[in-house]
């Protein structure tokens, strides 16, 4: 029931109410009062009148208004009643929330500490991983100490056991070296006289080689007119074994002009092959030749 229906109600109980005992008093007055017309006094002698009121209809309505009075007080009372249960059940409603956000900040609290505690475990347990692999670490670290100390024990045994195998065969060396060393002054004078005479016969041999592949070069050059005597230029020719030159080129100084270099280089590759047959012991992969013109 809303406000104004239950003012509306109010006031038509309480304009009852009125109503009721503004009628009662009316038929007590006119109950009281005399309807007879207005007459001229008379001597008529004392007379004296009664007037019996019925009561019983003022009774009945005075219980009604009674009733209706009761029946408004119980009303307003039940209202009244309703308007407490409503206040207690709104009050009790707001105590279940309160009761509820309550529990709510209670559990979000344990959640809260659950993992607190959950990632002080967690921590707890990284650590003491962490110290358990520190710890093998260490371990390893010394036992791989240890295994090395040990490698170099038994290293150095072998390396005292080496020295004294050393030191027996050391004399027994030098006996034998003197020996050799005797053998090899020996074999070395002959070596000596034997290159000596070879020396003497390799010089021969490559003066002759030199003057071969000047004579082979000159053969085939194809002089410019800008060529003058007293030209001197060196070559360095690459070749293998049997005289194919493999390239050549102006490695050292040279007095001719641009022109009588390339025909000095033209005149090497013209002839395909430097000589090579009877100057097998002093073949060289890689010469250095100077091309010689002193005027015909």
């Amino acid at each position: 029931m809303s406000f104004w229906q239950e003012f509306n109600e109010r006031l038509r109980a309480l304009a009852l109410a009125l109503g009721v005992h503004g009628l009662m008093a009316a038929l007590v007055v006119l109950g009281t009062m005399s309807w007879e017309p207005f007459r001229e006094p008379q001597n008529l002698g004392l007379t004296i009148e009664a007037v019996i009121v019925d009561t019983t209809e003022i009774k009945k309505q005075r219980d009604a208004a009674r009733k209706a009075a009761e029946m408004e007080d119980r009303r307003r009372q039940r209202n009244e009643e309703l308007e407490r249960q409503k206040q207690r059940e709104l009050e009790q409603q707001k105590q279940r929330e309160k009761d509820a956000a309550e529990k709510r900040q209670r559990e979000l609290e344990e959640q809260k500490k659950r993992d607190a505690q959950d990632r002080l475990q967690k921590l707890r347990m990284e650590r003491e991983r962490k110290l358990e692999d520190e710890r093998l670490k260490q371990q390893r670290e010394l036992e791989q100490i240890r295994a090395e100390r040990e490698a170099a024990e038994r290293q150095r045994k072998i390396e005292e056991e080496r020295l004294k195998q050393i030191e027996a065969r050391k004399e027994k060396d030098i006996l034998e070296q003197q020996r050799l060393q005797r053998e090899a002054a020996a074999q070395r004078q002959a070596d000596q006289q034997a290159r000596e005479f070879r020396a003497g016969q390799m010089a021969t041999r490559s003066d002759n080689y030199q003057a071969a592949i000047q004579s082979f070069v000159t053969q085939n050059w194809l002089r410019p007119p800008t060529a003058q005597a007293g030209l001197r230029c060196t070559l360095k020719i690459v070749q293998i074994p049997g005289g194919e030159v493999i390239s050549a080129a102006i490695s050292g100084k040279c007095n001719g002009d641009e022109a009588t270099r390339r025909s000095i280089l033209a005149a090497v590759e013209r002839g395909g092959a430097l000589p090579y047959r009877g100057f097998e012991d002093v073949f060289q992969r890689e010469i250095d030749f100077i091309f010689i013109y002193d005027g015909d």
